[in-house]
C-alpha cells in the first residue's frame, strides 16, 4: 500500500542490496540505475487524511531517487 511520507524517515536500515532483490530486473528497466538497495525505516504518514506512525519500505538507486514507498505496517 503506497503511503505519503509527511515527516523525516528515522531508524533507516538495508534490508536487501544487489542481486538480494527479487525485482531488480524490473526495477533497472523501469528506472535504469546499478547500484539498488531495499531499504525500510518509520515515519508518519498520511493514512486515510490523518497522519499515524508506520514502517515504511522503498527502493533506492544513487542518481535515480526513491521509488515505490510502500507502507507496511502502522503503530497506534
Amino acid at each position: 500500500m503506497y503511503a505519503e511520507v509527511i515527516s523525516e524517515i528515522r531508524n533507516i536500515e538495508t534490508i536487501a542490496h544487489g542481486h538480494g532483490i527479487r525485482d531488480l530486473a524490473r526495477l533497472k528497466k523501469a528506472y535504469g540505475g546499478r547500484r539498488w538497495r531495499k531499504l525500510k525505516g518509520f515515519a508518519t504518514v498520511n493514512w486515510r487524511g490523518r497522519p499515524v506512525q508506520a514502517e515504511v519500505h522503498w527502493y533506492e538507486c544513487h542518481g535515480v531517487g526513491r521509488h515505490e514507498m510502500r507502507m507496511i505496517r502502522i503503530f497506534e
